[in-house]
């Protein structure tokens, strides 16, 4: 077993044991089935998080290289980390191997959907509801990510 796996056992150990004592306080409990649901939730947020950082990693590498290439950079931080997503999604998230590039191409369809979902959110929210644009992009998330959730968990990797 690696250092990654015996650390990896060990967040889930933890995080187990602190959901468990958190749900205790009203009475609940959690199946192993609604358990390996979270854990996968968990997992496909730690991806997006790596997402993230290598799409914004990616666009100030442009930035920083000529502040004009911003749209580029956007465009390279997204195809960049859609690609990560795919890799670890695929293996870590959901294991699923791939037929013939089908689930690459419905990974692409499914962030591409969400940027545009997002997008549009995103304007609704700053320009016509008049939102702070640094608000807005968190209440983007409480439904963007779900949203990816069930597009790459009911669609891309089924």
């Amino acid at each position: 077993m690696t250092v990654v796996n015996k650390l990896w056992n060990l967040f889930e150990r933890i995080l187990k044991s602190t959901v468990s004592l958190l749900l205790k306080i009203p009475g609940k409990e959690l199946s192993d089935s609604q358990w390996q649901n979270f854990m996968q939730f968990v997992k496909f947020c730690l991806v997006g998080v790596s997402n993230t950082a290598i799409s914004l990693g990616v666009y100030y590498i442009f930035v920083a290289v000529n502040s004009s290439l911003y749209m580029i950079g956007n465009a390279a931080g997204f195809v960049v980390s859609v690609l990560n997503s795919y890799i670890l999604n695929s293996r870590f998230v959901f294991k699923k191997q791939d037929e013939k590039g089908k689930t690459l191409v419905k990974t692409f369809a499914a962030y591409g959907t969400n940027l545009i979902i997002g997008t549009l959110m995103l304007y609704l929210l700053v320009d016509i509801i008049g939102i702070s644009e640094f608000i807005a992009p968190l209440i983007n998330l409480l439904i963007t990510v779900p949203l990816n959730y069930i597009l790459n968990k009911k669609w891309v990797m089924k």
